[in-house]
């Protein structure tokens, strides 16, 4: 990975925290990404939280997998603990560090691909679980490392780039969530950080498996009819379709900024549009039922739905689940792990 640092020197009355750190200070060296992708907008709402929330760096592990989603962690939090893992295999690498160490922050970011295809078996024991981590999907519907390809949460009959149809149905993490038990789940848009950064917040305050489906624009690959992920679903014209060139056009981010209960349509790269629709002040996130409901008639709509859907406040971690106890457990030592011969032999007995 190519890495463009920042200059180390910055203006002496920019705004500090708790912990006297500046935003700078929870940065990292400039993206490589595609000049508009809609990561780098989550990355910036990382930075932000974790200033707001007073975090330190070092606190935090930042784990990930394969593709461009993975990339970024490499982008923020300079100063914490990171782990690029094989493809589709960070759910792993997270449930064996939030075991092993469980006072460091655990936050997962991986993609569509990373997570829906390869990686959608570990992803379902994270959420059944109660993994405790910060699951954040950049959910762009394509491969991007590897030239556009379909993705497992691209739409049905959607196009690619390159004029072909996608001829399966989409998964819809959210809702696997919801029903496979993750305690919370949420969606947003890269480019409302409004409605971001108070999620990413959220997020990392909740104990248990927080879940937080991204959608954000993809640049480059991403043109194609129906999307609900970060290219539209009403296109109707892109004069990409028929040219195969690897040229990466410069964008500007595209961003958002709607109230609550409202419908928002964003025209994207493309001139495509996607309809985005926040929750009410009215709606419940305690109520899983009303949630899928809520989900499945968005859908039906054609909208993409957007807000903290579901929360349970009284939730356990797979920590309190294995009732593990309090002392990290890469910090037991012999005695603590040993509990003498009286107790082992006491131990042996009650299995006769």
């Amino acid at each position: 990975m190519t890495y463009i640092t920042k200059p180390a020197n910055y203006h002496p009355r920019l705004k500090k925290n708790k912990l006297g750190l500046t935003r700078r200070d929870y940065e990292g060296p400039i993206s490589t990404l595609c000049a508009g992708c809609g990561h780098d907008s989550i990355s910036a709402a990382i930075v932000e939280a974790c200033f707001e929330l007073n975090i330190a760096s070092h606190q935090v592990a930042k784990l990930s997998g394969i593709g461009c989603s993975s990339k970024t962690p490499g982008y923020f939090l300079k100063q914490s603990h990171g782990f690029n893992s094989v493809h589709g295999r960070m759910p792993s690498i997270a449930t064996g560090a939030s075991l092993a160490n469980r006072e460091l922050t655990y936050l997962g970011v991986s993609g569509d691909g990373d997570t829906a295809s390869i990686g959608i078996g570990q992803f379902v024991h994270a959420v059944r679980r109660q993994l405790n981590v910060i699951y954040v999907i950049e959910n762009n519907g394509t491969y991007g490392l590897t030239k556009g390809q379909f993705s497992a949460t691209n739409d049905l009959e959607s196009k690619s780039k390159y004029g072909d149809d996608n001829l399966f149905p989409p998964i819809d993490l959210v809702g696997m969530a919801l029903n496979l038990g993750a305690s919370f789940v949420a969606r947003s848009f890269s480019g409302d950080k409004d409605q971001l950064i108070p999620l990413m917040k959220a997020a990392f305050k909740h104990k248990g498996f927080a879940l937080l489906d991204v959608i954000s624009p993809c640049v480059t690959f991403n043109n194609h009819k129906n999307s609900t992920k970060s290219y539209d679903y009403i296109r109707e014209h892109n004069s990409s379709v028929s040219s195969a060139t690897d040229f990466v056009p410069i964008e500007n981010t595209i961003t958002a900024n709607y109230k609550k209960g409202k419908t928002h349509n964003v025209t994207l790269h493309d001139g495509s549009i996607v309809s985005l629709q926040k929750t009410s002040k009215n709606y419940n996130p305690e109520n899983k039922v009303e949630a899928i409901k809520k989900l499945q008639k968005s859908d039906q709509d054609g909208k993409v739905l957007t807000g903290l859907l579901y929360i349970d406040p009284k939730s356990k971690d797979l920590n309190e689940i294995l009732n593990i106890v309090d002392k990290p457990l890469n910090q037991l030592d012999k005695n603590d792990l040993c509990p003498g011969k009286s107790e082992l032999k006491k131990i042996n007995s009650s299995f006769k």
